[in-house]
């Protein structure tokens, strides 16, 4: 199957991509190295969307044959006569151990781990659909590697733009006279990547800092009805708390106040210190309503932790001389995208955390609207938190159907789809 010249007019390029996806089907690792010198491994099916790596691992499911895609996305297998042949069980046929070498291929030869097909499904979705564990968990290896490398590659761009404005500034002070400058719900995961361009674009921290909130007995939406908190996730809290803050006469502190539901269960602890940091006016409104800056061993502070917790960093507890240091600290912001808790770990919590007794978590709700983002992220965090210092302890916790519960009624978007919430407890190493 040797493939004409891509750059010769007559080549047609539609025809080769059928035949790269139908030797993805076929686990045809021969033909696949052949097509793939000329074809890139992201090529779909304009019917069903599906790449080889969809392909692949819907071949799996089914014996030998020809193999095509339907337009709901089924590939079909008929033999010489012309009758299909499913494998119900293509990890005992050697159906999933074909697909890993394939789907190993096109990996290798720059297939993208998150491309969706028109059932909204990336490759990783379909294999766990399907059952192919050992196939969703190389998914899954790929959505790390391909997320940690695009999280360097974004630290080198702000990077490198941050030393072309210092060139900037040192030319301009050089050749000028002297001037005076002046100095997701939580953080959003990744996003497939065939998604459409987005005409109503997920909030960002200024837009959300900006908007006006309605709060409800069990949620807080913002101007464009984004949940910013929900009630559901009180059982979620209540264990977090518990699990940080087991005693009383703890040093806690908790970035973002929402509805209140995590700091209403550290005030129940009878903690020693209990600072709290908030950033939207309106919560701050209604924070003062209920009482919260009068409560004993409360601090508020107001404005963003960017631009709060470095000032805790250089402060003394009372006056005392001591550092000030914590016990417990939870994070759980609004509209942020990831590199915000890593930097809010990376840069403040070694600095904040007591290194003895201390523990810290976070809401962790990266990618929770596709199980294949939040296994992905999982383990990005995760990565991250042992290159920072940081151990985790994660526990499990079932999530009902909020779906058929109607939870989403007035909601723009479901921030939440899954059916188990893995709790994360971190602490220092050693």
């Amino acid at each position: 199957m040797e493939p004409d010249n891509p750059h010769d007019p007559s080549y047609d390029l539609e025809a080769h991509a059928r035949w790269l996806l139908l030797a993805a089907s076929k686990h045809d690792l021969k033909s696949l190295r052949i097509l793939l010198r000329d074809l890139p491994a992201s090529v779909q099916d304009p019917e069903t969307g599906f790449t080889p790596l969809h392909a692949a691992i819907q071949g799996a499911k089914f014996a030998d044959g020809v193999i095509s895609p339907d337009k709901n996305g089924e590939l079909k297998d008929e033999d010489v006569n012309g009758e299909t042949k499913k494998v119900e069980h293509p990890e005992e046929d050697g159906g999933e151990v074909a697909a890993i070498e394939t789907v190993k291929l096109l990996l290798e030869n720059g297939a993208i781990w998150n491309d969706l097909d028109k059932n909204d499904e990336t490759p990783g979705c379909l294999a766990l659909r399907l059952g192919l564990q050992n196939v969703y968990n190389i998914m899954v290896d790929a959505g790390v590697r391909a997320e940690i490398l695009l999280n360097r590659l974004d630290e080198y761009e702000q990077l490198k733009d941050q030393e072309s404005d210092d060139d900037r500034d040192e030319e301009a002070t050089e050749n000028s006279s002297p001037n005076i400058l002046n100095q997701g719900r939580t953080t959003t995961a990744p996003t497939p990547h065939t998604s459409p361009p987005s005409l109503d674009p997920q909030p960002n921290q200024p837009t959300y800092l900006s908007s006006s909130l309605s709060f409800h007995p069990n949620r807080i939406l913002d101007s464009a009805s984004n949940s910013v908190m929900m009630s559901w996730e009180t059982t979620l809290m209540s264990l977090t708390a518990s699990l940080l803050a087991p005693s009383p006469g703890l040093r806690i502190l908790n970035i973002g106040h929402g509805m209140g539901i995590i700091d209403t269960h550290f005030q129940s602890t009878s903690p020693h210190t209990h600072h709290i940091i908030e950033a939207h006016p309106s919560v701050l409104a209604r924070m003062r309503e209920h009482g919260w800056y009068e409560k004993p061993n409360v601090v508020i502070h107001e404005g963003r932790w960017q631009d709060v917790l470095p000032r805790l960093i250089e402060s003394e507890n009372g006056g005392e001389g001591e550092a000030l240091a914590f016990d417990v600290i939870y994070f759980d912001t609004f509209a942020e995208p990831y590199r915000a808790l890593r930097t809010f770990f990376e840069d403040f919590v070694v600095g904040l955390l007591d290194e003895k007794t201390g523990k810290w978590g976070y809401f962790n709700g990266l990618g929770a609207d596709r199980q294949i983002c939040y296994d992905v992220y999982g383990k990005v965090v995760e990565l991250d938190l042992f290159e920072a210092g940081f151990e985790v302890e994660w526990t499990g916790v079932a999530v009902p159907d909020l779906e058929g519960r109607g939870e989403w009624e007035g909601v723009k978007r479901a921030y939440w789809k899954l059916k188990e919430y893995r709790l994360p407890v971190c602490r220092f190493m050693g």
